[in-house]
């Protein structure tokens, strides 16, 4: 293929961005290069709200043609939680045209080296930046987000994600040098002299299997990892939220083909209703590696199915905070308030269960009960959700209807210390919007076990009165170990307390977050700082990103000669 993108041109403008990147995975400290604010987006070729909105409904109703081969038929059917039908229609793939397309292109893109695909990946990311306000709104109305989270959470956030993911995978490529001269001293013989040769070679193809909640977020990382690891990658979005990875294949295959490269190394396989390909995919033998976000019992499965594949799943957990004491029983409040309520509580890092001991616990505003505290966090909640139009921009939409009938059953489980209610929100008539619930129950109870011991995800939390910090710490261990858990969550001024915590944290795997009462949340988490999910619990198999999410996506092959 002719190239209108050149690797020199490719690596002068990104190389500094790819430096960069990998100086912050090493320091841990902030750094983003792609802005968080909408206003920030209208020059240099980005463009600004009024004209990603009126691109995105542009799409609306439309035929999004990838001119992908092997495409059989043309399929559709997102219906946004905002009520709009979005009326998008999608290729349908002949998987065995298809797939064999894809490996074609593999050869040209394993030999182009760790760096050119890198800045190949970078320049994707950057495309798909400067079309953060179209994909804002397209992640907003396939998950139900509010706008600015989608914005966010769906465009610079995820964008950081794909770029971390391309940073960790050229260390791991680097890491072995190209070509190396062997020399072995023999004594008075002549010594054996080697040259040595090393290549990165990929897998297959990498199939990412996209979620509804957090479709670039979480689809990134795998994405970006398998593509810059030399992979060609399948993109199968969930069937509620396609728009924003066939944008994201759109822009990938443009800019592929403009750099000289075969634009099937990428492709997308969306489905019938009801069709459920996914297992199909994943058992296919041109399948290697297989990324996997959603519910725990299909993330088993692919485990436990898809031999010829390396799987990375983040399946689900109960995320549990464990409240002792706090020398800031305001500021613990105001931060609880905001984790159970940002997105209506459907984030796989929401948490779900409070462990109080009954006696209640210390604060610097004296000593409150398990009543009290309770009874205060749902004050709290119904502050921050008190105005209808802070709480449409919190909350955000119920993304399906078994996340509703979640949130209607958890009122049977035990005492209701925070009831929800339903708010009207007046530009999208459709919509359906709940605030969070808090049910209170006994931990010593073992009818109460079976709903604490359980994932209920979406807006809904346990109160769980325990006996003491070190049953709660008990509990904690047994949760994350049988359930697993994506985070954890302590407050306590007590250092043995906090010990205890970290020790269970540190020997089950969790990702944990101490006493925050600030702007930062403990289901929030910032690329190429903070790590998402262990890999070492049940709650996920990797975690994003570090060395062992990109490593595995290749093999460095030898090739040997006497010198």
């Amino acid at each position: 293929m002719t190239a209108a993108l050149s690797a020199h041109e490719l690596i002068a403008r990104h190389r500094s961005t790819l430096d960069q990147a990998l100086e912050a995975i090493r320091t841990r400290a902030y750094w983003s290069p792609h802005p968080e604010h909408p206003k920030a987006y209208g020059e240099n070729g980005s463009l600004d709200a009024a004209a990603g909105k009126a691109a995105f409904d542009a799409l609306l109703g439309t035929r999004l043609d990838l001119g992908q081969p092997g495409t059989d038929d043309w399929v559709g059917g997102e219906t946004s939680p905002y009520g709009i039908d979005l009326g998008v229609t999608y290729p349908h793939a002949d998987l065995d045209v298809l797939l064999p397309a894809m490996k074609a292109g593999q050869r040209a893109w394993r030999d182009a080296g760790a760096e050119q695909r890198a800045v190949v990946c970078l320049e994707i990311l950057k495309r798909i930046s400067d079309r953060t306000h179209e994909f804002a709104h397209a992640v907003m109305h396939t998950s139900g987000q509010a706008f600015m989270m989608a914005f966010q959470a769906g465009g610079p956030h995820a964008q950081d994600r794909g770029l971390e993911a391309v940073a960790y995978a050229y260390v791991e490529q680097v890491r072995t040098p190209d070509n190396a001269e062997w020399t072995k001293p023999q004594g008075k013989r002549d010594p054996l002299a080697m040259t040595k040769q090393f290549t990165p070679v990929p897998r297959g193809i990498g199939l990412v299997i996209g979620c509804n909640t957090f479709p670039t977020w979480n689809g990134y990382p795998g994405l970006f990892a398998s593509l810059a690891t030399g992979n060609a990658v399948l993109v199968k979005p969930h069937p509620r939220a396609v728009l924003p990875l066939a944008l994201t294949v759109q822009a990938a295959r443009e800019v592929l083909a403009e750099a000289g490269f075969d634009p099937n190394l990428i492709a997308l396989a969306a489905e019938r209703p009801g069709e459920g390909i996914a297992k199909t995919l994943a058992l296919r033998p041109e399948i290697r590696i297989i990324d996997y976000t959603g519910s725990t019992a299909f993330g088993d499965w692919l485990e436990a199915n898809a031999r010829q594949a390396q799987v990375y799943t983040e399946k689900a957990g109960v995320n549990t905070v464990v409240v002792h004491s706090t020398s800031d029983y305001k500021g613990m409040l105001s931060n609880l308030a905001f984790s159970l309520s940002l997105y209506s509580g459907q984030m796989c890092t929401t948490p779900q269960n409070l462990l109080l001991p009954r006696e209640g616990i210390s604060t610097d505003q004296g000593p409150k009960s398990y009543d009290e505290v309770v009874a205060d966090l749902a004050r709290a909640i119904d502050g921050l959700l008190g105005d209808d139009a802070r709480a449409n921009a919190l909350l955000g939409a119920i993304v399906n209807p078994d996340v509703k009938a979640r949130l209607e059953a958890a009122a049977g489980l035990g005492e209701v210390a925070l009831a929800s209610r339903e708010i009207t929100n007046p530009d999208f008539p459709g919509a359906v919007v709940r605030t969070p619930v808090i049910v209170k129950l006994d931990g010593a109870k073992p009818d109460a076990e079976a709903a604490y011991m359980s994932e209920c995800f979406g807006p809904v939390s346990f109160a769980v009165a325990v006996d003491s910090a070190a049953d709660a710490a008990q509990l904690l261990r047994r949760t994350v170990r049988e359930k697993g858990a994506m985070t954890v969550g302590a407050y306590t001024t007590d250092p043995e307390v906090e010990q205890a915590v970290r020790e269970v944290c540190l020997e089950e795997a969790a990702q944990l977050s101490l006493n925050l009462t600030g702007g930062v949340y403990v289901n929030q988490t910032a690329a190429f700082s903070d790590f998402h999910g262990s890999g070492g619990n049940p709650a996920a198999s990797a975690a994003l990103c570090d060395g062992a999410f990109v490593a595995n996506r290749f093999r460095v092959i030898e090739v040997r000669r006497e010198a």
